[in-house]
């Protein structure tokens, strides 16, 4: 049973948030607190507050599987019938029952923290993002491109969210030291954003090339996928560009703000460049490779796993950059 609802609830997925916020956290947001040029900052977010916002985070995505996979039984028993848990092994009452708690208790927790730092708009945030996956799961999955582009945008939030909560209490505290030192929070906001933009663009390339992997079940149910409307070929052409964008995107923020450390460095960021071809950028190429060989479902989900991993190093250049805030 227990094994059953990890699996509904994705856990693995949730480690992988529960990972990034963190080292948003400690590898990219303190550091620069710590070890801005003007002055030392002190978060005042404090980690307790910050633990009850990965909850939340979690919380949130463990209810968008649970309802993902109430409505998606059909075809996932069609695609990959091993993975059904709803209605073979979790009643589905049950996973209704459990979808509306987990929001229930992630919007009361978002409202809490909301509040402790005298922002309690950032409650939309949880409203919002509850209502995405619900209409998400229910009929914009099915729609060209939407529920990919939704994805993408929920998973960007999930980086992103961790400023959101640490800026406004940080202006608030500094308000007179900002003002005295023409200082400001925007390289912090702009770190942070840029993990988010590469998982925007990374989840919604693999989301395209999940769907080329279910194929046959979006066809056989009338799911409006990209394969399905425009066709595996044209499929390939978009997941080989956005490819491309990322690896230009990342040769151009590697040249434009990485090479240097600092605006007075003289010291180019070798280690920076190294882990960005061997674990992000050579990766991405033979993915592609991979994607013009690709003929079936098999090779699909392997490079769906390339993509994964693709991911993950993206995360973990946080704590290159944590190494280089430091030294």
């Amino acid at each position: 049973m227990v094994s059953n609802f990890l699996r509904l609830i994705r856990a693995k997925n949730l480690l992988i948030i529960i990972f990034t916020q963190y080292l948003m956290r400690y590898a990219i947001i303190l550091p620069i607190l710590r070890y801005k040029a003007e002055r030392v900052y002190v978060s005042q977010f404090g980690d307790f507050n910050f633990f009850l916002l990965v909850l939340a985070t979690v919380l949130l995505a463990a209810a968008g599987y649970a309802i993902n996979d109430y409505f998606d039984t059909k075809t996932d028993m069609i695609n990959r019938p091993e993975t059904v848990v709803v209605g073979k092994h979790i009643n589905r009452r049950h996973v209704m029952t459990l979808h509306l708690v987990l929001n229930a208790l992630a919007i009361i927790i978002g409202f809490y923290i909301s509040w402790q730092i005298h922002l309690w708009k950032l409650i939309y945030i949880y409203v919002i993002i509850t209502g995405l996956l619900w209409f998400y799961s229910t009929s914009y999955k099915k729609q060209f491109l939407v529920g990919n582009v939704i994805i993408a945008f929920l998973t960007a939030m999930v980086p992103l969210m961790t400023v959101l909560y640490e800026i406004p209490p940080l202006n608030k505290e500094y308000f007179d030291t900002l003002l005295e030192l023409k200082d400001n929070f925007n390289d912090m906001f702009f770190w942070v954003a840029g993990f988010s933009v590469f998982a925007f663009i990374t989840t919604l390339n693999r989301e395209i090339i999940k769907d080329i992997e279910d194929f046959e079940g979006d066809a056989a149910y009338g799911s409006r996928t990209m394969p399905v409307v425009a066709g595996i070929r044209i499929s390939k052409i978009v997941t080989i560009s956005l490819t491309l964008i990322t690896i230009a995107l990342l040769v151009f923020v590697y040249i434009k703000y990485l090479m240097y450390p600092c605006p007075d460095c003289i010291t180019i960021d070798y280690i920076s460049a190294i882990y960005l071809s061997i674990f992000i950028i050579l990766p991405s190429f033979f993915m592609i490779f991979k994607i013009i060989k690709a003929e079936n479902k098999n090779d699909w989900h392997k490079i769906s796993i390339v993509m994964k991993i693709i991911m993950l190093f993206g995360v973990l250049y946080s704590l290159v950059a944590c190494y280089n805030f430091t030294y």
